[in-house]
């Protein structure tokens, strides 16, 4: 897979609760970098809106999903994320299995969103998590998310105005629970492909005499974005390009990144065995040994795991190789020490290795 495409799959317009057009989405996603950028309403599906934005010779490809829930529950809970679509599927948000269904019954893709959300009491903002975990039949969940971590450091007055002015330092990863629940849902046996996102609505704020955009759409795009790896490359045929980034997703051929501190593009995490070179979201049989293969973009702390335990750890390392006798999930991880702390940088997707 040669050809690497970052995205961001989790944005919000004036359709709903966010601030800024499709447009102001489209244009931020160009100065920022991206190659596609996702708008998931709450509870809206906007149609129309899929294609290709240009800035100069510059362009991204703006896609339209939607990010469900039940309104009428109080508190609020269980956000999911629909991709692929093309259709409102809002009536089926107060059956969580019952909208998963109808997600898989129209071909789409569901995520869900930002499974650990805590609450803010200090700003009534309610913990948003999932909780309805036995629902069954969805595609993935978002591992991290950059707006759910900065809920986190909402815990006083000071401390919030210090992160609104100091965003580059709200990241350090995904919840601890959000790695140990797809650890177990993989352990399981599911396919469950993670993807990150951030939540953005560049909404403005004001505490007093302080007055900021929590966070413009451009920064967010900096930060936690996923990374798609395709076998062939785009071709500027938005409708082939949907369903080739999309298919992709689905297969867990891509990796989640914080693309701040260093642009996480070129990270690789590949299996030699005995179906030749298999990449993330692929299977291959443990007959004859397996080597795994890992190369990161910079010099990183490397962790390697298997169903969930790390196996070995690599220190400031660019490339690692591990061969392994054993089947079961590996997945790689990447730490990078930045503004003062060691902090996540990349989650890799598994590769399922089996007895056969």
């Amino acid at each position: 897979m040669a050809y690497e495409y970052v995205g961001n799959l989790h944005t919000h317009t004036s359709y709903s609760d966010g601030h800024g057009s499709h447009e102001d989405i489209a244009l931020a996603a160009i100065k920022a970098g991206l190659d596609f950028v996702v708008v998931t309403d709450h509870n809206v599906w906007v149609g129309g809106m899929d294609g290709y934005r240009y800035l100069d010779r510059q362009r991204v490809l703006l896609l339209t999903g939607e990010e469900i829930h039940d309104q009428a529950r109080e508190p609020q809970k269980n956000h999911l994320l629909v991709y692929e679509t093309l259709c409102e599927l809002g009536p089926h948000a107060n059956d969580p299995q019952g909208l998963v269904n109808a997600v898989a019954q129209e071909g789409g893709l569901s995520f869900i969103a930002h499974p650990t959300d805590p609450s803010a009491p200090a700003f009534d903002e309610d913990d948003l998590s999932w909780v309805d975990w036995e629902v069954d039949g969805f595609n993935g969940l978002e591992l991290w998310n950059f707006m759910s971590e900065f809920k986190g450091h909402l815990t006083s007055l000071p401390r919030s105005i210090f992160y609104a002015y100091n965003p580059t330092l709200i990241a350090c990863g995904p919840y601890p629970g959000v790695l140990e629940r797809w650890d177990h849902l993989l352990a399981s046996g599911k396919k469950i492909v993670a993807i990150g996102g951030t939540d953005a609505h560049a909404t403005p704020v004001r505490l007093g005499p302080f007055k900021r955009t929590i966070f413009p759409y451009e920064f967010l795009f900096k930060t936690i974005n996923t990374h798609v790896l395709l076998r062939e490359p785009l071709t500027g045929d938005f409708e082939i390009d949907r369903r080739r980034l999309f298919h992709a997703l689905r297969e867990g051929n891509c990796f989640v990144g914080y693309d701040l501190p260093c642009s996480t593009r070129g990270f690789r995490f590949s299996a030699q065995g005995e179906k030749g070179e298999v990449e993330m979201g692929d299977t291959t049989g443990i007959r004859f040994g397996v080597t795994l293969k890992i190369s990161l973009p910079k010099r990183a702390e490397i962790r390697l795991l298997c169903d969930g335990e790390e196996i070995h750890r690599w220190d400031l390392q660019e490339t690692a190789v591990y061969t392994v006798n054993q089947p079961g999930v590996y997945r790689a991880e990447a730490y990078l020490r930045f503004k003062g702390k060691l902090r996540g940088w990349i989650f890799s997707n598994p590769i399922y290795i089996n007895s056969r």
